[in-house]
């Protein structure tokens, strides 16, 4: 059964809470207070699937509670409940990344719809990038495609199909979506990039599309060596099971054609054109923990990161020739 918490203080409020969320299946969890939730989380955290927390609390308030409740699991939907209502307060939650805000008193038909929805928009992240869902929303109309300069960013684990064999699917999975995808995610999202799409144990990333800030191929590049940094730091937590990954990344910068494309059965926003099949070939052959960039990503970002030439012989799948640069760190 899946779960749900509630955290208030008031005794009343969370048997209210519980009476009308158990209509829609869930199992109810309830803490008074923020030390109580955390521990609950620690404790049910692979079944616990939203927390809904008042807002003013003695001790830890709701807002640090919810934002301590992602630390530990960032798939778990966090909703404010308040009956002090002000933009400052929303404001401050929406900046912390908190899904949903709420307020009292309370509909209890209402209440049940916006949890949903907020769980609906919450797991649509996982499928779809929320810059995406932002420009959906703002045009409402789906994404017609056309030519932009972007950055493509892939990432790639060394080493792979054999450091899979030796482990259990439980091991392999843990492996990938705890220690893998989601701080490399996390780093393409933080630095205003589009998670495009995973290719087995690779990830790509967008920087310019959906929507462009100006400096995506520094976006791109500051991301790798983030991610570098990122995989050290996961390699230091697993140092004591005996195993480490390293990973090679590629980045090229042009022109492609970004928009939506797909059959009636199944649409993603993507892109297609020669910097794609360059950020790929970079990322191939790039080596254990070296960042590759092609000639017009270096040209934007030369003054702001330490890159050194590197000669190479024709790539496979690109006829002309290019320069390219190992990035070595910033400025």
């Amino acid at each position: 059964m899946i779960g749900l918490m509630v955290v208030d203080d008031e005794e009343g409020v969370r048997r209210s809470l519980r009476k009308v969320l158990e209509q829609d299946g869930y199992d109810i969890l309830l803490a008074e207070n923020g030390d109580q939730a955390l521990a609950l989380t620690r404790e049910h955290h692979g079944r616990l699937e939203t927390v809904i927390s008042d807002y003013k609390m003695p001790g830890m308030d709701g807002l640090e509670t919810l934002v301590e409740i992602g630390k530990i699991n960032p798939e778990i939907t966090r909703i404010m409940l308040t009956g002090y209502a002000t933009m400052e307060s929303a404001i401050e939650s929406v900046n912390a990344g908190i899904d949903g805000f709420l307020t009292k008193p309370f509909d209890n038909m209402e209440l049940r719809a916006k949890v949903r929805e907020y769980n609906v928009k919450k797991r649509l992240k996982q499928f779809v990038s929320e810059q995406v869902i932002a420009e959906l929303q703002k045009d409402g109309r789906m994404m017609a495609p056309r030519k932009r300069i972007v950055s493509v960013l892939f990432i790639d684990i060394r080493g792979f199909s054999g450091l899979s064999e030796s482990m259990t699917p439980e091991e392999l999975s843990e492996l990938l979506n705890v220690h893998y995808f989601t701080p490399m995610d996390n780093v393409i999202h933080e630095h205003n990039g589009t998670l495009d799409k995973h290719i087995g144990d690779s990830i790509m990333g967008i920087f310019g599309a959906p929507v462009g800030y100006g400096d995506d191929a520094f976006r791109a590049v500051v991301s790798a060596l983030r991610m570098m940094g990122e995989i050290t730091v996961v390699n230091e937590r697993m140092e004591q099971k005996g195993r480490n990954i390293s990973v090679g990344i590629g980045i090229g910068t042009g022109e492609v054609m970004a928009g939506v494309f797909g059959s009636s059965r199944k649409k993603e926003y993507t892109i297609f054109g020669l910097p794609v099949v360059v950020a790929a070939r970079l990322e191939k052959i790039a080596r254990a923990g070296q960042i590759l960039i092609c000639e017009e990503t270096f040209k934007r970002v030369q003054d702001h990161v330490h890159a050194e030439k590197v000669e190479f012989k024709s790539i496979r799948g690109i006829e002309k020739t290019f320069d390219f640069y190992s990035v070595l760190g910033e400025k």
